[in-house]
């Protein structure tokens, strides 16, 4: 199966959570070819969480993991960190008090 880029990608997940009324933003767009997305849930209470992909050997699939979750602060400094190893990568930001991301749908999930 072959991957879709980062750009195809970032634009299909942006599309997808408009169409469900979740505000979303390109906070550092990284390479349009071969970057990580990392994804950053901002629930508007002062507290985030910011997932990442990583490729489970025992399930032979790829999933969202969490970085880091807690004060809105520390998982900026972890992203930022992140950003530092890698100035490709994109970051991505949802605002949903609900917790939404829609990162375990379809197409989105794997």
């Amino acid at each position: 199966m072959a991957r879709l880029t980062a750009d195809i990608w970032v634009s299909a997940y942006l599309a997808r959570l408009r169409l469900a009324d979740i505000p979303v933003f390109v906070v550092k767009k990284g390479d349009a070819t071969a970057g990580a997305v990392m994804v950053k849930l901002n629930t508007l209470d002062g507290n985030a969480t910011a997932f990442q992909r990583q490729f489970d050997m025992m399930a032979d699939r790829r999933e969202w993991v969490t970085l880091a979750s807690g004060p809105e602060r520390d998982v900026d400094a972890a992203l930022t960190k992140q950003r530092g190893y890698d100035p490709d990568l994109w970051i991505i930001e949802v605002e949903d008090r609900s917790g939404r991301t829609l990162l375990d749908e379809i197409g989105l999930s794997d």
